[in-house]
């Protein structure tokens, strides 16, 4: 291996990292505060990823009914609850943050699929229409379970992962869709050739990343996230809804999914299901910082991104079989190493 091929592997392997640094961050979020192992985490960034071509496309992407079918499924069971409790006057709230909401969403995206020029527009929303599907799948898949056991709860999430899968198949088809470049500058350093799109990567990623330590040391919605995270219990004790938690948790990772969608759309050719395999390699990092270390997952993500980049060089029919084996000495470590608790002692 020469000195320029390392170098080209690095690119690589350092635009690859901060996407699946993203997917860790998210995967770790959600989990210390539902204890829900998120595994539909990735087809946040298909559903991103498709929609936002299939706009570009000039078509209303089909992600857009399924917000309006999930937004009527919430109101329903929110304002069926609301009913039986006597609180009549939330229905008006319920019924327009699960029904007018995308409703609206879908109208901005029936004329942004009128301008497909726009991109800056249908980045948003794309944004708009994939980011509430995080509280919507929360409210209605993991919610009523949220004292469940967290094999009950992974369980569920494979399920939600098999049923968005399929919605995937029939919206997008299964051919693969690949949206525009932002911008067709280039960088050019020594033998390397950095697309404006490699660097806005990694700086999305690098800015989503602080804006996350800002959200978790300087409000207090970030503080009720930590408290949940640490104690569920004592945080209810002392106000904190865990299902206002949950939700926000979900929006967050949805939010997060979305942005690593709409990054990596221009780069690789994406299909209903690419985002599973995208979301794992996030998973094996978030695995190495223990599910509940942020900076350690992150770090751990990098990683996988180098691995996957020099293996692909010496071994590429087997970098993915690399990458998944980094889990192995690291789940054996951990168990080996870490005091077992019961879940009932929390």
């Amino acid at each position: 291996m020469t000195i320029d091929i390392a170098l080209w592997l690095t690119q690589d392997a350092v635009t690859n990292g901060a996407v699946y640094a993203l997917l860790a961050l998210a995967l770790v979020l959600v989990y210390t505060v539902t204890r829900v192992i998120f595994v539909p985490q990735g087809e946040f960034i298909s559903f991103a990823a498709l929609s936002l071509a299939t706009l570009q496309a000039g078509k209303v992407p089909g992600t857009v009914y399924l917000l309006i079918a999930g937004g009527a499924l919430v109101a329903l069971l929110d304002g069926a609850a609301a009913f039986r409790s006597g609180h009549l006057r939330r229905l008006f709230g319920i019924g327009l943050l699960n029904i007018g909401l995308p409703a609206l969403v879908a109208a901005a995206a029936w004329f942004a699929a009128q301008r497909p020029d726009n991109l800056w527009l249908q980045m948003l929303v794309t944004l708009a229409i994939v980011t509430p599907f995080g509280p919507i799948i929360y409210r209605l898949a993991f919610q009523p379970l949220a004292e469940m056991s967290v094999l009950v709860l992974l369980i569920v999430a494979v399920a939600v992962h098999y049923l968005l899968t399929g919605l995937g198949l029939v919206f997008f088809g299964g051919e693969g869709l690949r949206s525009s470049p932002w911008s067709d500058f280039s960088l050019h350093v020594g033998v390397l050739n950095i697309t404006a799109q490699s660097l806005w990567v990694i700086f999305s990623s690098f800015v989503l990343i602080f804006a996350l330590w800002l959200l978790f040391e300087r409000t207090l919605y970030g503080k009720a996230l930590r408290a949940t995270a640490i104690n569920r219990v004592g945080a209810r004790l002392v106000g904190i809804s865990a299902a206002f938690a949950g939700s926000l948790s979900f929006t967050l990772a949805a939010l997060i999914g979305a942005i690593a969608g709409i990054l990596i759309s221009p780069i690789t050719t994406i299909y209903y299901d690419t985002g599973f395999l995208i979301s794992l390699k996030g998973f094996v990092g978030a695995i190495i910082g223990g599910m509940v270390s942020y900076p350690l997952a992150a770090a751990g993500a990098l990683l996988v991104g180098f691995l996957e980049s020099f293996s692909s060089f010496w071994w590429s029919a087997f970098k993915e079989s690399i990458v998944f084996t980094l889990i192995i000495p690291v789940l054996l470590w951990r168990s080996l190493t870490t005091r077992h608790i019961e879940e009932d002692d929390e």
